[in-house]
C-alpha cells in the first residue's frame, strides 16, 4: 500500500479549510495535478523543503511535502493571478534571451562576411 493514501493526503490538505467553504481538494486528480506540477518544480532546480529528499524520485518528495503541509496548494483563481506575473517575467526573460542570441548571430556573421571579404581581396 502507498503512504500516504490519497485519502489522508486529501484531509491534511484540506485541514485548514472551514466549515461552508469549497475545500482546496476534492478529487485524486486535483492532489496529482498538484503533486506534479511540484515534482517539475523539483526537477527544474527547486530545493526539497523536506528532510531526507535525497535519493528519492521527485514525485515522492512532492507528495512528502504535500503531506507534511511545507506546500500550499492555490485555488484556481489565486493560482492565475500568480501565474500571470510570473509569466510575464518569463516573457522578459526569454526577450533577452532573444536579443542575446541575435546579437551573437549577428556577429557571427559579420566576421564571416569580414572573412570572406579578406580572401576575396587577396585574390
Amino acid at each position: 500500500m502507498i503512504h500516504p493514501s490519497y485519502v489522508e493526503l486529501m484531509k491534511v490538505v484540506n485541514n485548514n479549510v472551514e466549515f461552508g467553504e469549497e475545500p482546496v481538494v476534492n478529487s485524486r486528480y486535483s492532489l496529482v495535478l498538484a503533486a506534479s506540477k511540484r515534482a517539475r518544480q523539483i526537477i527544474a532546480g527547486s530545493k526539497p523543503m523536506v528532510e531526507g529528499a535525497a535519493g528519492k524520485k521527485p514525485l515522492s518528495v512532492a507528495i512528502d511535502e504535500l503531506y507534511k503541509g511545507k506546500v500550499k496548494i492555490l485555488a484556481p483563481e489565486e493560482e492565475d493571478e500568480e501565474g500571470t506575473a510570473q509569466t510575464a517575467e518569463a516573457q522578459t526573460e526569454e526577450i533577452s534571451e532573444e536579443s542575446a542570441q541575435a546579437s551573437e548571430i549577428a556577429e557571427t556573421a559579420e566576421t564571416a562576411e569580414e572573412t570572406v571579404s579578406e580572401e576575396a581581396t587577396e585574390e
